[in-house]
């Protein structure tokens, strides 16, 4: 009899569990998710239809325009009322137009009902604002108030700048990695890749080229001296001679003066002779410092030079740049949309990443976790 009873509860306890998935998963299919694009111009939905393509689902029908003096407007033509919205965008060219039409999306949605509302924000806009220089601001810090005002409640993201910037928010932020696909890119892609070196263009890029260099079991270079200016403190025209007035002090109050920097002249720790360089970074925008050290590369004995990078910003001139530089290649991935330089330059080759958003967006909208997404993700990555 006791054994029996004993049965009976389990079978009990097992029901009651089982009822307990059926009910979440009926909720969960009720509240329903959609996917909506903050920009309605085709090389801004690209990311967005591939996405989507691979959930399965369709895009969010909502119209994202100008109007003739150039204010933002965003009409959704369809009840969002207690689902979950995902807003992608993706960042072209008009960095701020873009962020006007994501805040403005996203307080249309949250006006409209919506139980919670993620921007999935590939490239995150302003990153490199993240540092107080001299009598600047931390614009990135005012973006991540501004997102959270308009009703953001998650983030998902791809290789910010700086991985700190995520303390800028009061709510979630998933920051996806895109190396694992230019890993693969190396691997298929790359001509006896066995006979590469990983090189950091700047000693600020060297774990990242670590990390790259570990995976692939290769050797690492990291270039310093005078080409490293993406990070140093640019003059900003607040160099003229201040007003007279007494600056005394404290009598006898001596500080110690600072030491004005000094780069030494360009110099690669590593041997790169006879090897493929491939230099990795998080962003290429304007090209100039990928040139030149791609020319000191190949002065130093390397026989082809790729450029790996998540971004792919590819400001101004770069197309021309890097056409007519040494750089045999530049492989970046699509969050940033650039079909325009690709025409322009064939050197530019594109990796896909819709592939790792989408998993994204169907973990968080089902509860699952994320940690499959970060495995073997290490706090240096």
């Amino acid at each position: 009899d006791s054994q029996c009873m004993n049965l009976y509860n389990l079978l009990i306890k097992k029901h009651s569990r089982f009822q307990q998935k059926i009910h979440t998963l009926m909720n969960v299919a009720k509240s329903g998710y959609r996917v909506f694009s903050a920009n309605s111009t085709a090389a801004c939905t690209e990311l967005a239809k591939k996405i989507t393509e691979r959930l399965g689902v369709e895009l969010g029908k909502s119209v994202v325009y100008q109007e003739s003096n150039r204010e933002t407007r965003v009409d959704v033509k369809e009840s969002v009322r207690g689902q979950t919205i995902f807003i992608i965008q993706t960042i072209p060219r008009d960095v701020n137009t873009a962020i006007m039409e994501l805040l403005v999306m996203a307080y249309a949605l949250k006006t409209s009902c919506a139980k919670n509302i993620i921007g999935v924000i590939p490239y995150f806009p302003y990153s490199k604002q993240c540092k107080m220089r001299k009598r600047g601001s931390i614009v990135c810090k005012l973006l991540a108030s501004m997102l959270a005002k308009a009703g953001l409640t998650h983030i998902i993201t791809m290789d910010l700048h700086q991985k700190e910037i995520q303390g800028f928010f009061s709510f979630p932020v998933d920051n996806l990695r895109a190396s694992p696909f230019l890993l693969q890119y190396i691997q298929e892609e790359v001509p006896d890749y066995r006979n590469a070196i990983i090189v950091a263009k700047s000693p600020s890029a060297a774990k990242r080229a670590q990390s790259y260099a570990e995976r692939l079991r290769l050797g690492l270079a990291v270039m310093h001296g005078e080409a490293q200016c993406s990070e140093s403190d640019m003059a900003d025209g607040r160099h003229s001679p201040p007003c007279v007035r007494n600056t005394s002090g404290h009598p006898g109050l001596e500080l110690p003066l600072m030491m004005a920097k000094e780069k030494p002249p360009i110099t690669v720790v590593g041997d790169v002779g006879g090897r493929i360089a491939i230099i990795v970074d998080d962003i290429i925008d304007d090209v100039e410092d990928f040139v030149a050290a791609a020319e000191i590369l190949k002065e130093r004995g390397a026989y082809k030079i790729y450029i790996m990078a998540t971004h792919g910003l590819l400001s101004a001139d770069a197309p021309r740049l890097i056409e007519e530089s040494a750089i045999d290649e530049v492989v970046v991935t699509n969050t940033v949309p650039h079909e325009v330089q690709k025409l322009q330059c064939p050197k530019i080759k594109t990796v896909d990443v819709s592939m790792i958003l989408a998993e994204a967006i169907r973990r968080i909208h089902n509860g699952e976790s994320m940690a499959y997404l970060f495995r073997n993700i290490t706090v240096d990555d």
